[in-house]
């Protein structure tokens, strides 16, 4: 496999393909509603939607890094981490549009790696496409704690 692939093989991995190690980001979100999404573990804890929200971010903010541009920015003010709408606002609708955004930062970031040679990224660009599959798995874990604690005992 080449290095370009790999990398490519990496992020998706991550994000949505089979894993060795357990769900990856997807995996962890598929079922989730949107009230499951809210629960948040404490006054200042993250929940779900933010999660959703802040691993969107940095897929954005990575795909930005390896454009070299100001290229297409973040479609929600704000940066890391988004504090989610008031329970009001929070319908199914607008969790799955979460849910969108999440899957659109993906395929762009992984459509501008396609783009770039891996012989012509910086190792700061290496770095940073390997921090968001780790970033990703990372949250998974966290997502899938967040869905345990809400569970009946």
């Amino acid at each position: 496999m080449t290095a370009d692939r790999l990398l490519v093989a990496l992020l998706e991995e991550a994000y949505s393909r089979k894993t060795w190690h357990g769900p990856n980001l997807l995996q962890s979100l598929r079922g989730v509603r949107a009230k499951q999404a809210l629960w948040r573990p404490g006054a200042t804890g993250h929940n779900i939607w933010e999660l959703t929200l802040h691993a969107a971010y940095w897929k954005c903010a990575a795909r930005r890094g390896l454009e070299g541009t100001r290229g297409r920015a973040f479609p929600l003010k704000g940066r890391n981490f988004f504090r989610c709408p008031e329970p009001g606002a929070a319908t199914e609708v607008a969790w799955r549009a979460v849910r969108a955004l999440l899957e659109q930062e993906h395929r762009l970031l992984v459509g501008a790696l396609r783009l770039v040679s891996s012989r012509r990224l910086t190792d700061k660009q290496r770095r940073m496409v390997y921090g968001v599959a780790f970033h990703d798995v990372y949250h998974a874990g966290q997502i899938r704690l967040l869905r345990r604690l809400q569970e009946p005992r």
